[in-house]
């Protein structure tokens, strides 16, 4: 991972940016990490991880494989999505809630 600092990242923004395109970049002050500028597809991608339970379950209900495998579990979490959406359930209440043991 590439790292910059605060005053580098600062004054080389567009750098940055450009960077965080290809790979995440952390970005440090007084030599401590306080921040990583990734991509925003690489963003999407992270937050869209699902607890390990929850896979579980779906897997369980949706015993597919391969590309079929990830339609359906996409299809699936869209339709979730929108009803929580729908019930007014913002994404981060029902991470929250997924994630409560």
């Amino acid at each position: 991972m590439l790292t910059m600092t605060s005053i580098d990242a600062q004054n080389q923004f567009r750098q940055l940016i450009d960077a965080s395109q290809r790979q995440p970049v952390t970005v440090t002050r007084r030599g401590r990490p306080v921040a990583v500028v990734l991509s925003y597809e690489h963003y999407q991608a992270t937050t869209q991880i699902i607890p390990f339970h929850v896979a579980a379950l779906i897997s369980e209900n949706y015993p597919l494989r391969d590309k079929d495998a990830g339609a359906s579990m996409r299809l699936h979490l869209s339709t979730m999505s929108d009803i929580a959406a729908q019930d007014g359930l913002a994404e981060d209440t029902v991470m929250r809630m997924l994630n409560e043991d």
